[in-house]
């Protein structure tokens, strides 16, 4: 047993008690309510081989475990209360939801105390009713079934009850083989085996389907190129874009088009909430829309195209959810949004202004999310301080101006070359801040994420996985979305501006630490189902740091070396290995080939 125990996320209140309770013997788990079957996610959660019972015949000393429905308490519908004395465990709650979360928690305790259970009440319930994670499946990772399972057992056991799969073109559309052929996509039935094994772990899936920009993989395509904004690229708000990246919201295809990939993709989802996108669209009023963006405004022909994406979503009976960085840049235009639409306020950085943008959907009335990130992309271990700082601030301030939730981010711009466990930190974080705001998580997260992620009792996993990454912390110049370990190996090698104000000390810095943390990490006592694949990860992390520092070190220098290419090669056959691990082939050589090439 351990004398404190690391729980995730942190509970409201807890007490300790006096005492021990003994797991050992051939106990009962007893289900006490009217509808006993309800109560099954709860009792299979809490891990104990115990027989279930509902049976009034059952002797007190035979239970080990009571969990009881009370509808009539003012438990709320996700929280719990839970109580281990020296006679027993009992999980009380008012909704299963909530029996499943004391669960979760009751799990989490076992794992930490060798069969002899710490005396603790415990008062529990969530800030947040919707806690999300979303995972980018388009660029270019899609997970296998295997890894999707094993993520929602995780996100269960934190206590997340919502996910969203990123799609751009991941999903097998029937009617559009061209465009997913060569992805390895999600077909309609993986769809409904995770939606259904999903509700098993009280997670919702949510639809999310991009319907404006970020359309390249269709767009790029002569079958679909007719509906772009620029069919042939150009300038955008982002410098010239070679292929076009947007629907044109003039154009009488867009909309039908949208409607028959709704009709395809929404059947297979139990989900009434559903995410369009409608981000970052780069190239609007830079085609074929300029015109009517100069006479109305481009604000006004977004919103208006928002309206025709709305109303395909009300006709399918699903409420829309829409990211608000393009409507967030035109105030004034946020009172004329449906009232019951949901906006994702998203912001990646630890300074974003989640406060201030969240004011402008509560003054208007329009329901929102908080959407922080796990600071897992374009890096190849995290950043850390980042992700803690940002969530944090997200959390505490959509608490203050009304969010229902909290969708906490991985995205996988350029090639997603981090291995999933990499967003853990993030994704714990969010779970924890999204349960609890105001709890200081920064002192339990290393210890949670080897307790409660990887089964690593011995903190060595869960502190490597922190301190790789807070590695970007080696350098001083700031970098948005990205880290300089990154941008020395995916930056263009005649962008000299990348080594501006970065110093050979920083690198080596950087290989130091890279060499502390290798050496802390033998002896772990990883005990989770991945735990050979999450070694295999670790080493390649490790790799391809030390490769990016040689290869800042060569830009500094200016002198390319031939050994450097090799060991470029070797990385990429590593990526290749490491990625088959957890995900489909669909969309690896297309990641492959992002890297730097010396040549």
């Amino acid at each position: 047993m351990t004398d404190k125990l690391t729980l995730a996320p942190i509970p409201k209140n807890l007490t300790h008690g006096h005492g021990l309770y003994n797991l050992s013997g051939n106990l009962y788990t007893k289900l006490d309510t009217k509808d006993p079957q309800s109560l099954i996610p709860a009792a299979n959660q809490t891990g104990l081989n115990w027989e279930i019972t509902t049976s009034p015949e059952t002797q007190r000393e035979q239970i080990g475990l009571i969990i009881r429905m009370d509808d009539s308490s003012d438990i709320p519908a996700e929280g719990y209360a839970l109580e281990i004395t020296p006679n027993g465990i009992e999980i009380i709650a008012s909704a299963p939801a909530g029996a499943f979360y004391g669960a979760c928690t009751l799990a989490q305790i076992i794992m930490q105390s060798d069969n002899a259970l710490p005396c603790v009440s415990i008062s529990d319930w969530p800030d947040y009713p919707n806690r999300g994670i979303m995972l980018d499946i388009s660029r270019d990772k899609a997970p296998t079934m295997e890894t999707l399972y094993l993520l929602a057992d995780n996100l269960a056991s934190w206590k997340i009850n919502q996910l969203q799969l990123y799609t751009e073109h991941t999903f097998a559309y029937p009617a559009h083989p061209t465009v997913w052929k060569n992805a390895s996509p999600m077909t309609g039935e993986q769809i409904m085996q995770l939606d259904a094994y999903c509700k098993t772990k009280f997670i919702k899936l949510v639809p999310n389907q991009n319907s404006f920009g970020h359309m390249e993989r269709w767009l790029m395509h002569d079958e679909y190129r007719q509906m772009a904004e620029m069919p042939d690229g150009g300038e955008t708000a982002w410098g010239f874009r070679a292929i076009p990246t947007g629907l044109c919201p003039i154009d009488e295809k867009s909309v039908p088009f949208l409607a028959g990939l709704y009709d395809e993709l929404l059947p297979h989802f139990s989900s009434k909430p559903f995410n369009v996108g409608l981000d970052e669209t780069i190239d609007l009023g830079y085609g074929r829309s300029k015109s009517i963006c100069e006479e109305l405004g481009t604000g006004r022909v977004y919103l208006d195209f928002l309206l025709k994406v709305y109303t395909l979503t009300k006709e399918r009976g699903r409420k829309m959810m829409f990211w608000g960085d393009i409507i967030m840049k035109h105030p004034e235009l946020i009172p004329e949004l449906p009232k019951d639409i949901i906006a994702l306020e998203w912001g990646y950085e630890y300074d974003h202004p989640f406060a201030g943008h969240g004011s402008k959907f509560r003054e208007s009335g329009i329901a929102f999310y908080v959407c922080p990130g796990a600071s897992n992309w374009n890096t190849f271990a995290g950043r850390t301080r980042n992700a803690i700082g940002n969530i944090t601030s997200a959390a505490r301030s959509g608490l203050e101006n009304g969010a229902i939730g909290l969708l906490n981010t991985s995205w996988g711009d350029n090639g997603h070359w981090d291995p999933l466990p990499v967003a853990y930190t993030g994704f714990m974080a969010g779970a924890m801040a999204s349960w609890n705001a105001q709890a200081d998580v920064t002192d339990t997260l290393a210890d949670a994420l080897s307790l409660h992620a990887f089964g690593d009792r011995t903190g060595k996993i869960g502190k490597a996985f922190y301190d790789l990454g807070n590695i970007y912390l080696c350098f001083t110049k700031r970098t948005f979305n990205n880290t300089i370990p990154w941008q020395m190996l995916f930056g263009k090698l005649n962008n000299t501006k990348l080594i501006e104000g970065i110093t050979l000390k920083e690198f080596e810095e950087m290989d130091c630490k890279l060499e502390e943390i290798a050496e802390s990490l033998k002896g772990d006592q990883m005990t989770a189902p991945d735990a050979d694949t999450v070694r295999s990860e670790l080493n390649f992390i490790i790799n391809i740091l030390r490769l990016s520092s040689e290869v800042g070190k060569m830009r500094l220098s200016g002198k390319i070396s031939a050994d450097l290419s090799n060991k470029i090669d070797t990385i990429k056959q590593e990526h290749r290995r490491i990625w088959l691990l957890r995900n489909r082939p669909g969309g690896l050589e297309d990641s492959v080939g992002r890297i730097v090439t010396l040549q």
